[in-house]
């Protein structure tokens, strides 16, 4: 039976705040408000409306949850606090493992759809990125599967780079020895992308599959990613970013950096080192623009690209340079440009996600390869250095909102979602093999238009 001394209005207070944060914290407002036609105050009061029926803390939260997937936005989400349980009985604790610590964890990367293809046969010794070539007319597909853009879904990985670096796996890991751990591994994991394309290569691949479906994201090194499987030049999506205090900051910190390394750089560098510091104050002054949620000027700003101040660059550019990654993110992975140079084409559906859809996002916008499948979640770009979470008075739960947002080559915002060129009429849910059947069927229009694009693209 339901309190009779159950009120509803910590909740609606918990939702004026959640409201506010909308406002002054969401950078995707203006897709859900005009790509969505979901307008913001419409959508909170309606939340009002029915909480105020609710009768309990349960129906709630239901309310809540129901106005979180309204919004439709893979990187807005709501925690709530787990209700306190009674302490057991003390155990003997398991041994501390570094790589489970880290977060290294199998489940994260899943098996995907490629090898369920017509004909499939497995190229290459067990990887990170299982990999095939399946008969296809007069040409062989190279089939590669990218399970999560991290090497975080491997933990053999770990495992491999304590090993390398002498660290003994039951042993405590403060920051610098996970940070080693981590360039270890994320080194190894990029090598092996090439390896695993190479054998391919060699195994008489004329062009290549990507299968990326059910993948949730990862990291930035997923633009790393991109450019390997190129042949073509890649321009990273340009940067929006939530005015206010969480994005000065940022700016402050990378132009106080930029300024540092220019002090003591040659002539040449000093130049572009302090350009680039101007960009970044120039940045940190818009951050600073006190309009946020208040209709003077629009919440998200706009400076540099997914990679940093520079979107743009070969690989081993700026090698040996210390500020490297400050201005060009990915100078922190091994990569190597044009490993693969053939025809180029990307399976997604409904669970890509994030990086995932990052990934596929660049590769079309630079015309690099022909996206093929279901349109993806819809994630776009998520949280900077720990994002900026709300946590309701009320109840304890904490609400995330993306605080960035990475532009498509048409201006569009990313967390929309990628629109294959061939569409798959596929769901997540449908079994891998009847997912494969579906997507046989469109895989000669997308080899095709795979094949012409790359051809145009020749000198």
């Amino acid at each position: 039976m339901p309190s009779q001394t159950w009120s509803p209005q910590p909740w609606l207070a918990d939702l004026s705040q959640a409201q506010q944060a909308f406002k002054t914290k969401y950078a995707n407002i203006d897709w859900l408000e005009h790509d969505r036609e979901i307008t913001l105050s419409t959508l909170f009061d309606r939340a009002a409306s029915r909480i105020r029926s609710a009768t309990s803390d349960t129906e709630a939260k239901g309310i809540f949850d129901r106005l979180i997937q309204r919004v439709g936005d893979g990187h807005v989400t709501i925690d709530w606090p787990r209700p306190a349980s009674p302490s057991p009985a003390p155990a003997s604790p398991e041994p501390s493992n570094i790589c489970d610590d880290m977060g290294f964890d199998a489940n994260r990367s899943t098996s995907g759809i490629g090898s369920h293809l017509l004909g499939y046969r497995q190229v290459g010794e067990d990887s990170p990125f299982p990999a095939g070539i399946i008969p296809f007319g007069k040409q062989n597909v190279g089939v590669i599967r990218i399970g999560v853009f991290e090497p975080e879904g491997s933990p053999f990985i770990c495992h491999a780079a304590l090993q390398a670096l002498h660290i003994p796996a039951d042993k405590s890991c403060d920051d610098k020895c996970q940070d080693a751990v981590l360039t270890w591994s994320y080194n190894r994991f990029t090598a092996t992308l090439e390896e695993q394309v190479r054998a391919l290569k060699a195994a008489g691949a004329t062009a290549l599959l990507v299968d990326v479906t059910d993948n949730g994201g990862g990291s930035e090194w997923a633009e790393a990613a991109a450019r390997i499987l190129s042949s073509r030049a890649i321009l990273s999506a340009r940067r929006g970013f939530v005015r206010g205090s969480h994005w000065s900051a940022q700016w402050k910190s990378l132009a106080e950096q930029l300024r540092r390394a220019a002090a003591g750089a040659d002539p040449n560098d000093r130049s572009r080192l302090l350009f680039w510091a101007a960009e970044a104050e120039a940045a940190r002054r818009d951050a600073e623009q006190a309009c946020a949620g208040l209709g003077a000027c629009p919440l998200v700003g706009h400076a540099g690209y997914a990679t940093g101040l520079v979107g743009a660059a070969r690989a081993g550019e700026f090698a040996g340079k210390p500020w490297a990654d400050l201005v060009f993110s990915i100078t922190q992975f091994p990569y190597h440009d044009a490993v693969w140079s053939g025809p180029l084409a990307v399976l997604v559906d409904d669970e890509t996600w994030s990086a995932a859809e990052e990934f596929a996002a660049v590769l079309q916008d630079n015309r690099a390869a022909v996206i093929v499948g279901s349109r993806t979640g819809g994630a776009g770009c998520g949280h900077t250095r720990g994002g900026t979470p709300t946590v309701l008075e009320n109840s304890g739960a904490t609400l995330e909102l993306p605080d960035c947002v990475r532009f498509r080559a048409d201006g569009s915002d990313e967390v929309a979602g990628v629109i294959p060129d061939v569409l798959v009429g596929m769901r997540a849910s449908d079994g891998a093999t009847f997912k494969a059947k579906l997507i046989q069927t469109h895989l000669p229009a997308a080899i095709k238009l795979a094949i012409e694009q790359n051809s145009a693209r020749r000198p």
